[in-house]
């Protein structure tokens, strides 16, 4: 059994599920895409997503008219495998078509530049063994990509994703819920203080990366929640 953490962006909620890992994903439809598949190679009992990836997933099946199936979808930081930045740590990225032949990964992948439903299809030459689609949202705060602000009262499986790390690396956020609180805020505070960073409780480029590149592949800790 999973704990699915899921933001509905609809509704700015975090909502949560506990599925069997043959069980669909949450606003999963058809059974396309069950927790085992989104799970990967991740040893994790909590995943997270949101409900926009699932959407997008379901549209995406649809157009292609076959299974589409997964290598790698969703990853804690602590597990890496994994950039720094990765949108798989958000739980809103796959990659897919690996076991597909050359010219159905190919279809899979122009079916997917074309579908709409996706922030971003990796250029086909970058990925030439698989095919990577996502649903980023957020305007990221580094030049580079990666990640949004986010700062008191934010509320998304961003969130979490501090939340992880931030207990991983011994700084109490209260719970892993995405929701950005006042715990939350303190544990950011104590964090930049002890890493020499401007200790104003935000999470911007700067604080992201010294946290993901702490954090992606150490190990989960005696602090990591699970």
């Amino acid at each position: 059994m999973a704990k699915i953490i899921v933001f509905n962006n609809d509704t700015d909620r975090m909502e949560t599920y506990t599925r069997a890992e043959s069980a669909p994903m949450p606003y999963n439809t058809n059974g396309t895409l069950t927790v085992r598949e989104f799970r990967g190679s991740s040893k994790s009992n909590i995943l997270w997503t949101t409900k926009r990836t699932m959407q997008s997933w379901n549209s995406q099946r649809y157009i292609f008219g076959s299974p589409i199936p997964v290598g790698f979808a969703f990853r804690r930081p602590y597990e890496g495998g994994h950039s720094f930045l990765s949108q798989h740590y958000a739980g809103v990225a796959f990659d897919v078509g690996q076991t597909l032949s050359s010219q159905r990964r190919r279809a899979l992948w122009n079916s997917s530049n074309s579908s709409g439903v996706w922030s971003y299809v990796e250029p086909f030459a970058l990925t030439p063994t698989w095919v990577h689609f996502d649903k980023r949202f957020g305007s990221p705060v580094c030049s580079s990509g990666g990640f949004p602000l986010i700062k008191r009262g934010s509320k998304s499986n961003y969130v979490l994703i501090a939340q992880d790390d931030l207990n991983t690396l011994g700084y109490q956020t209260g719970g892993l819920d995405g929701i950005f609180g006042l715990q939350t805020e303190n544990a950011v505070k104590a964090y930049q203080s002890q890493v020499g960073l401007l200790a104003d409780g935000i999470i911007g480029c700067n604080t992201w990366r010294s946290l993901q590149e702490e954090v992606v592949g150490k190990g989960a800790t005696s602090t990591t929640i699970n």
